[in-house]
C-alpha cells in the first residue's frame, strides 16, 4: 500500500497494530530475566528509531527484545551473585550484563565496517536463497511452539483471535482489512474479561505516570568501582553471542526484504541495518534495557496486511517510547490473556514460515542438485533438532562461563559454511537474478 493512501488517523492505529503484535514477546524477555518491562519498552521505541534513522528510514523493521541474550543474562546473573556472596555484600547484576551486551552490539558495528569494506555481492555470496530460505522457515517454525504453549492457556480465547484476524483479513473492508491483528487482540481481550480471565488488579494499582530508568541498573552506576573480574566475565558471557544474532539479522533483513518486495539487502545496504541493530543494542544496554534485534511478529504483520510504509513502524515506535512513561500502560497491556498472544502470534509466526517457502520457491532453488538438498536438509534438521531437544541448545565452555547458541544460531553457521566449501556455489548477488538472495520477487 502506498505511502499516501494512509491518512494520519489511518496510520495511528497502524502504529498500535504493530505494538500489539510486538508487546508479548518483548515483555517476555524482562519478565523472564529480572529486567525492566518500561526500560524494555522505551528502548524497543528508541532503538527502532535510531534504526530508521541509520537506515535512511526505507526498512519498515520494529526493534523489540532479543531472545539469544537469555543464556548470556543467565550466566552474569549466577557469577555476580557468586562473587556478591564471597565479598559479602550486594550486587546488582544488572549494569554487568549491560557492560556485556554494549559490547556485543559494537561487534556489530564492526562486522558492518568489514561489510561495508567487502561489499554486498561478495558478503552476500555466502546467502544464497538456499540458506535464507530455510532459515527464515525455521525461524517461524521455532517461534510457533510458544505460541501453541499460550494458545494452550485457553484455547477458547486463542481461537477467537485467530478467528476475528482471518474473518477481518479475509472478508475486511477498508481500514478493518489492514487491521485484523489489533482487531483479534481487542476481540479476544474483550471476551476474555467479560468471562471473569482477566485479572486488572494491577492496572488499578498501577500509576498514570512513572520514570522508567533506574540509575542504579545503568552501566554509569559501575563508574568508579566497577569489578574487572565480572566485566571480564560478562564480556565473554556475552560478546559471541553476537556472532549468531548477527547471521540471525541477515535472514530478518532478507525476510522483511522478501515481503516488501524491496532489495533492502543492497539499499540501504545490510552495514547500515547491522548498524542500527547494533548501535540500538548498545544503547538500550547502557540503561538497562534488553539487547535489541528485528522483530519477526512485526514482519508477519507486514505480510498479512501489506502495508509497508516504515512510518507506521516509527509510529509504533514512538507509541512504545511514550507508554513507556505510563506504567498503568504497561500494565494494561501486561495483563492482556496469554491466549490472546497465542492466537495472534500462531498467525504472525506462520506468515514468517510462509515467506520462506516463497523465498525458495520464488528464486528458483534447484533442489535436483544434491549439494543444495543437504544445506537445507542440515539447516532445517539443525535448527528445529536443536531447539527441540532435552537441552534446547548447544553449550560449550570458554574458562568458567558457558555459552549456550540456539539450534537457529548453529543451524545458520552451518549452513553458511556448507554453502562456502561444497562444490558448485555459483551464486552471484545482483547478477544471477533467478538465485538472488530472496530480496527481489518481480519475476
Amino acid at each position: 500500500m502506498s505511502q499516501q493512501k494512509l491518512s494520519p488517523s489511518k496510520m495511528l492505529i497502524l502504529g498500535f497494530q504493530h505494538v500489539f503484535a510486538m508487546f508479548g514477546a518483548t515483555v517476555l524477555v524482562p519478565t523472564l530475566t529480572g529486567l525492566s518491562v518500561s526500560v524494555t519498552l522505551l528502548f524497543a521505541g528508541l532503538g527502532t528509531l535510531l534504526f530508521h534513522l541509520i537506515t535512511g528510514k526505507k526498512i519498515p523493521a520494529f526493534l523489540g527484545s532479543s531472545f539469544a541474550f537469555l543464556g548470556g543474562y543467565a550466566a552474569v546473573h549466577a557469577l555476580v551473585d557468586s562473587r556478591a556472596a564471597e565479598l559479602g555484600t550486594t550486587l546488582n547484576w544488572i549494569p554487568y550484563a549491560g557492560v556485556g551486551v554494549l559490547c556485543a552490539g559494537l561487534i556489530y558495528v564492526l562486522i558492518s565496517a568489514l561489510f561495508r569494506s567487502f561489499g554486498a555481492s561478495k558478503v552476500m555470496r555466502f546467502f544464497p536463497p538456499v540458506v535464507t530460505g530455510p532459515i527464515i522457515i525455521c525461524i517461524g517454525i521455532t517461534l510457533a511452539s510458544s505460541a501453541v504453549n499460550n494458545c494452550a492457556a485457553n484455547w477458547f480465547i486463542a481461537i477467537i483471535a485467530v478467528a476475528v484476524v482471518v474473518i477481518f483479513n479475509i472478508w475486511g473492508k477498508g481500514m478493518l482489512k489492514i487491521i485484523p491483528i489489533l482487531l483479534g487482540v481487542i476481540v479476544s481481550y474483550v471476551v476474555a474479561a467479560v468471562m471473569g480471565l482477566v485479572d486488572l488488579t494491577p492496572v488499578k494499582e498501577a500509576a498514570w505516570i512513572g520514570i522508567p530508568i533506574k540509575f542504579d541498573e545503568t552501566v554509569f552506576s559501575l563508574f568508579g568501582h566497577a569489578d574487572g573480574a565480572l566485566i571480564l566475565s560478562s564480556l565473554i558471557a556475552m560478546v559471541p553471542i553476537s556472532l549468531a544474532t548477527i547471521v540471525e539479522h541477515i535472514g530478518d533483513m532478507c525476510a522483511i526484504s522478501s515481503t516488501v518486495g524491496q532489495n533492502f539487502i543492497a539499499d540501504p545496504g545490510l552495514h547500515r541495518s547491522l548498524m542500527g541493530d547494533g548501535l540500538a543494542t548498545s544503547l538500550a544496554s547502557l540503561f538497562g534495557a534488553p539487547a535489541n534485534t528485528t522483530y519477526g511478529e512485526n514482519t508477519g504483520v507486514l505480510a498479512l496486511t501489506g502495508v509497508y510504509d516504515p512510518r507506521v513502524v516509527r509510529i509504533a515506535a514512538i507509541i512504545a517510547a511514550v507508554f513507556s512513561f505510563s506504567p498503568k500502560f504497561a500494565a494494561l497491556i501486561y495483563c492482556m490473556p496469554t491466549a490472546t498472544i497465542g492466537g495472534v502470534s500462531l498467525i504472525l509466526y506462520g506468515m514468517i514460515s510462509a515467506v520462506g517457502v516463497r523465498n525458495v520457491v520464488e528464486n528458483h532453488v534447484d533442489f535436483t542438485k544434491s549439494r543444495n538438498v543437504i544445506i537445507a536438509a542440515l539447516i532445517m534438521s539443525l535448527a528445529l533438532g536443536i531447539n527441540f531437544s532435552a537441552a534446547g541448545a548447544i553449550a560449550f565452555s570458554i574458562g568458567s562461563v558457558t555459552i549456550s547458541l540456539s539450534g537457529l544460531a548453529v543451524a545458520a553457521l552451518i549452513g553458511i559454511l556448507l554453502n562456502a566449501v561444497l562444490p558448485g556455489n555459483d551464486y552471484q548477488f545482483g547478477v544471477d537474478q533467478q538465485g538472488d538472495t530472496s530480496v527481489n520477487f518481480k519475476v
